[in-house]
């Protein structure tokens, strides 16, 4: 069935282990993070059989999928309304704020349970997380969680990179260790957890630059993808960049003009595009549009096909360079992290792997 998205479940699983390896090497816990694929079952399942620290997610509906051979990590910090299911489905969480904190102990509490709560500090990316010269807002959260028997103050942790681009350095790194040095010194707590972000913290472990101190990193387009998103890049060595392959079946081959032709306005999405005159084209769509991929973040495996471009249920190629598709034939592309999580958000698009074992669609 199509579109499918196919993935290499050994290919990832060596991701993993090369990832953990490297942090291991430099004293450093790696946590893989399965958002992207919203927890698919088997993904789990082959990240769980690796050394990995712990499985973390931003979704408790995903939490609630993963197995519990390997601790579940709540990436995003819990909302008032979830916080029985936080504490049912996750033995970690981030937080920051002491409302909510309180919440989290009086469930813990009613639950049996013991849970790890990790405090967000904001070193610049403006994101999650008390700002890091807020030293009273800091001592509060650690206050809220000391004050609830059932909640254990089990680290800090920051995030980069991802809203306001900023990088992780030297600098802001050595700040999130001595906000958990601050903390142990004022409440005499081991705190043993220290994340220092996420996979655009790569390159710095890669070239020995974590600063001490930092004793995890939370990892998912580094291993799902090998990317190096601090610099845009492939992670070089022996990482795997093709984990992950989309295939979209042809339903249309036609010879068409490549500009519209009549008065033009926006497309259905908003957007005044302009397509310059290349002459008669051979056009391909393929049964598959934005709601279930970015179009932009598709790489075609055949250089030949170009993209260009999509509509809801709609990708339009380019095949005058390949003029031997024909309507059923199956295209495939490489997909960047925005494609892939929008693949694996999508009910219409099956999910099928590929083992050392038979294919399985």
């Amino acid at each position: 069935m199509y579109p499918r998205i196919i993935a290499n479940l050994d290919k990832l699983q060596e991701n993993a282990q090369h990832t953990v390896a490297a942090g291991r090497s430099r004293g450093i816990s790696i946590g893989l993070v399965s958002k992207c694929v919203c927890a698919d079952a088997r993904i789990a399942a082959a990240i769980a059989e690796t050394d990995v620290a712990f499985i973390a997610d931003s979704r408790v509906r995903n939490l609630a999928k993963l197995p519990v051979s390997k601790p579940r990590y709540l990436l995003r910090i819990a909302q008032p309304s979830e916080v029985q299911d936080v504490i049912r489905f996750s033995e970690i969480s981030q937080q920051s704020e002491p409302y909510t904190i309180r919440l989290l102990g009086e469930e813990a509490a009613r639950q049996g349970k013991r849970h790890k709560v990790v405090l967000m500090i904001d070193m610049g990316d403006l994101r999650e997380g008390v700002f890091f010269q807020d030293k009273e807002g800091i001592y509060a959260l650690a206050d809220a969680v000391l004050a609830c028997p059932a909640l254990e103050l089990y680290g800090v942790g920051v995030n980069l990179t991802c809203f306001g681009g900023v990088l992780p350095s030297e600098e802001n790194l050595s700040g999130l260790v001595q906000v958990a040095t601050l903390l142990r010194d004022r409440y005499g707590v081991p705190l043993p957890f220290v994340s220092g972000g996420n996979t655009s913290s790569l390159n710095l472990l890669f070239h020995d630059a974590i600063p001490k101190g930092i004793t995890n990193l939370r990892i998912g387009e580094g291993f799902l993808l090998a990317n190096d998103t601090a610099n845009l890049a492939p992670i070089s060595g022996s990482f795997h960049r093709d984990c992950f392959t989309l295939e979209a079946q042809l339903v249309e081959v036609k010879r068409k003009p490549s500009k519209p032709i009549g008065r033009t306005g926006a497309n259905a999405f908003g957007e005044i595009v302009e397509f310059p005159d290349r002459g008669e084209m051979l056009r391909g769509i393929c049964a598959i549009g934005r709601q279930d991929v970015s179009p932009e973040g598709l790489t075609p495996c055949d250089p030949r096909v170009e993209l260009l471009g999509a509509s809801s249920d709609h990708l339009l190629v380019n095949l005058n360079d390949s003029p031997e598709y024909k309507v059923g034939d199956v295209l495939s592309f490489i997909p960047d992290y925005g494609a892939l999580l929008r693949v694996y958000t999508s009910e219409y698009v099956y999910k099928a792997y590929r083992t050392s074992a038979p294919f399985m669609g």
